[in-house]
Order: structure tokens, then C-alpha cells, then sequence
């Protein structure tokens, strides 16, 4: 594929024959006679490389080669500038404005084949680490996903929620905010496994947790705890709106129909609720242990329940 060469030159006699030998050394070219024109077409249509000359009727050079330089699209284009005048200075003031490479006419077409090739190859080499940094970042956040998610469920795992409970709850006790946990158990989901077998069992995990989803605001986070447990954390909610929370999502797991060899299953859960208010210690793990003492208190009483963990609770001796 041939590369595509951006030619900038004003003069009719000198662009015609650049433009020619460039063609003959095998490349596309597009010839332009004004920096205006040469600003346009490489951002509608980025060349591989820019041969600019300095001395244009209307832009000079390098005004044209720090807008290219500060535009998303040809930030990066290799530039190579030419001009009649041979100075220090404008070699320094070219290479300042953004130019890869400069060269002072006249010049041996040979001379600016080789530097064409220099710049496209420093120009690969760049896409080439573009791309890989590309690709490096996407393989950094599907790691970073994974790490956070839980494999069968596509919820947030026991880790990710435990870093988030430690940052809201930070926030809850320095700010006054209200923040509810919410623990929730599948009841008697060892008896589907053994009836059903552990596919099925997975399978009603995955419906679950997309109901929790689905039911809870964007806000709030959901993640597997273990096993058939799940967590939530409510920000900015008080207790009442927490009950209220864990009664939606007991009213929706209890008209969900799981399907199963030969028919379908309705299943319930009990729940657990605490909130930071309650909690005088300032370790936000105390938290979840409260949320488990009054989740284990709704087993106890029965199951397919939500109790409120109390203030006055032992909850260290309740969840043993």
C-alpha cells in the first residue's frame, strides 16, 4: 500500500516537480498551495506524512506546523520542512514549532527519499506503540474487571464490595450521611442443589442477582458475598428506606419463577439490615457483622423475613 504524502508548496514550477518525483519514487501524493488548504485537507483527510514548505503566500510554515500540532487528529503526523533559506535560526524555529525533520532546498531527491523513510518508519514504530498501549489498557481493565467481578454471577465480588464499604462508610461517619447494609440469604438453597442439581442452582444464583440489579437504584452496589448470600450498599438512605429497599426486593424474588427439570420454582429470602447510625465503632466492617446478626435473627424466627439490626445488640455474640 502506497504511503499517502501531503506536498505544501506555493510555487507552481517547484510543487509540479516535487510532486512528479514523488509520484515516480512510488507515492500517493496531494498537492496543496497554501497553508489554509494544507490545515483542512490533513484533518479531513490525514496523510501518512507532510512535506510543508516554509515560504507559503499566506501562512508561513511554521504557524501551519504548530496548528497541525495542536489538533487531536494530525497531533502526530510526521512533518518534513522545506525552505530556500539555509539559517540556524530557522531550523531551530522549525524544529520548535514541531517539525520531525528539515530540509533546505535545493536538495537531491535521493536526500528526501531517505528522510520520507526515516520519518514513516518512526511513524510505524509509533502506531505500532499506539496500538499496543491500546490493547495493554483494554487487557489492564478486563483484568481490573475480573478482579472486582464475581465469575457466575456478573455481579461485584466479596472484595470490590468490601473496598466500597470501606470508602462510604468513611464518608457516612465524617459527613453525618446515612448508609444501609443490606445482607440477604437464599432460603433453603441447598435443597435445589440436592434436587436440582448444582447447574440449576447456578443458574437461579444468575437470575437472582440480575433481579438485585434490576431492582435496586444505580447508586446502590450489589455483589455476592458467598455462596447463596448477597450484599447491598444503600447510600444516602436511612433506615426506614433501607426496610423499604429489602421489602421490594423480597416482594421481586418472590414472584420470580425459576425454571427447573419439569417445571418452575418460586424461592424466598431473608434479609438483614443495619445502618452506620447504629454503628458507635468506626470500623465499617462492624457494619456487615450487624447486618449478619439481624439476618441470622430472621432464620431464626423463620426465614422469608427482614429484620433490623438494634443498637442495644450484642451483634458480635447474636452472629456466632
Amino acid at each position: 500500500m502506497k504511503a499517502r504524502l501531503l506536498l505544501v508548496e506555493d510555487s507552481e514550477s517547484q510543487g509540479s516537480q516535487l510532486a512528479a518525483a514523488l509520484d515516480r519514487l512510488g507515492y500517493e501524493v496531494s498537492w496543496v498551495r497554501s497553508g489554509t488548504e494544507a490545515l483542512r485537507r490533513a484533518r479531513s483527510e490525514p496523510p501518512d506524512l507532510i512535506i510543508l514548505d516554509i515560504m507559503l503566500q499566506d501562512v508561513d510554515g511554521f504557524s501551519v506546523c504548530r496548528w497541525l500540532r495542536t489538533d487531536d487528529t494530525t497531533r502526530f503526523l510526521p512533518i518534513i520542512m522545506l525552505t530556500a533559506r539555509d539559517h540556524l535560526n530557522d531550523r531551530v524555529q522549525g524544529l520548535k514549532a514541531g517539525a520531525n525533520d528539515y530540509l533546505p532546498k535545493p536538495f537531491q531527491t535521493e536526500e528526501l527519499e531517505a528522510r520520507i523513510y526515516a520519518a514513516l518508519r518512526v511513524r510505524t514504530r509509533h502506531t505500532e506503540l499506539q496500538q499496543r498501549n491500546v490493547q495493554l489498557e483494554s487487557m489492564l481493565r478486563e483484568v481490573e474487571q475480573l478482579a472486582i467481578t464475581d465469575a457466575l454471577t456478573g455481579v461485584f465480588n466479596r472484595r470490590r464490595f468490601s473496598d466500597v464499604l470501606a470508602r462510604e462508610f468513611a464518608l457516612s461517619k465524617r459527613y453525618h450521611r446515612s448508609l444501609c447494609c443490606v445482607l440477604l440469604d437464599l432460603d433453603h438453597f441447598k435443597l435445589v442443589n440436592d434436587q436440582y442439581g448444582h447447574d440449576t442452582g447456578d443458574q437461579l444464583l444468575k437470575q437472582l442477582a440480575q433481579e438485585l440489579v434490576d431492582t435496586v437504584r444505580e447508586v446502590d452496589l450489589v455483589a455476592r458475598y458467598g455462596g447463596e448470600e448477597f450484599a447491598l450498599l444503600l447510600p444516602h438512605t436511612a433506615k426506614h428506606n433501607g426496610g423499604l429497599a429489602a421489602q421490594r426486593m423480597a416482594e421481586a424474588i418472590r414472584e420470580l419463577n425459576f425454571a427447573v427439570p419439569g417445571g418452575s420454582l418460586q424461592v424466598t429470602a431473608s434479609f438483614g439490615v443495619a445502618c452506620a447510625k447504629d454503628i458507635a465503632s468506626g470500623e465499617a466492617l462492624d457494619l456487615v457483622r450487624a447486618a449478619d446478626a439481624a439476618l441470622y435473627r430472621a432464620k431464626e424466627l423463620g426465614r422469608n423475613r427482614i429484620e433490623f439490626y438494634e443498637p442495644t445488640e450484642d451483634f458480635l455474640s447474636e452472629s456466632e
